[in-house]
């Protein structure tokens, strides 16, 4: 394996621009005999499997499990041993050589992501004979969101909690909604009282003061980037009255509306 692409377990790639698609479907492995022994010399490998198998890379052995996701680099020799027939999703692709590298394991269990990553990838095979920039912009979002899976929250945990994440979700979907913390709660799969606590811990602040800052970061940029009238936007960040919208910008965003717009707070 390249000493620029990674280690056994790791590899370290650029996503700051889209990747080229050279290959991308559904493999079927597994039955014309149990092994496969292969390598890419120029192309990335990610595929997302639905099988248990083992995966060697550069001779190091890997776990295959449904909604697992593995990344391997060109040239890297891979080894399958597949125990029946095997279906995978799969992309070959070349990645940027520029820009920030991020480290990603070769092999990360997807989680509650396999839905999402699994919609993704059969959106970039569909879109793939028809419009190859469509294809390439699902499969760009899938590499970010595996990319995603490994990257550290603040002290150190992998994170955040799925049920933070799911939170963050339907709150991000509704500012323009009625947000009450046992709805977000319920969206998240949790208890009232286990969100706040997860809630505060992965993020230091309360549910109820994120969907605050929310609303007034989105109502901040409607005020200042657009022509929406003033009680448009309170609308938009699900605060109907008027009043109370003001009140809101004066506490949250140190002025009136008027003024967040003229650019003067």
């Amino acid at each position: 394996m390249s000493a620029t692409n990674g280690t056994g377990t790791h590899v370290r790639i650029g996503l700051d621009a889209p990747p080229r698609v050279a290959s991308l479907g559904v493999g079927v492995h597994g039955t014309t005999g149990p092994r496969d022994v292969f390598r890419l010399p120029d192309l990335w490998q990610l595929h997302l499997y639905r099988y248990e198998a083992e995966l060697t890379v550069d001779g190091v052995a890997h776990e295959i499990r449904p909604g697992h996701v593995s990344l391997v680099p060109p040239g890297a020799l891979v080894r399958f041993h597949y125990r029946g027939r095997s279906e995978h999703l799969f992309a070959h692709l070349e990645l940027p050589s520029a820009g920030e590298r991020l480290t990603v394991p070769v092999m990360q269990d997807a989680g509650t992501q396999t839905p999402v990553l699994t919609d993704l990838m059969q959106r970039a095979v569909a879109a793939a004979p028809r419009n190859s920039a469509r294809a390439a912009a699902e499969l760009w979002s899938v590499l970010w969101r595996v990319a995603d899976l490994a990257t550290p929250a603040a002290g150190g945990t992998t994170g955040p909690h799925p049920a933070v994440a799911l939170a963050v979700a339907h709150i991000e979907s509704h500012l323009a909604a009625q947000l009450a913390v046992p709805d977000v709660a319920h969206a998240a799969g949790v208890s009232h009282n286990h969100l706040i606590r997860l809630f505060r811990a992965e993020t230091g602040t309360t549910v109820v003061s994120y969907i605050r800052h929310r609303r007034m970061e989105r109502a901040r940029h409607l005020l200042r980037e657009s022509t929406l009238s003033v009680p448009a936007i309170a609308a938009a960040v699900g605060i109907g009255d008027l009043q109370a919208f003001n009140k809101a910008c004066r506490r949250e965003l140190g002025a009136s509306p008027r003024a967040v717009r003229a650019g003067t707070s």
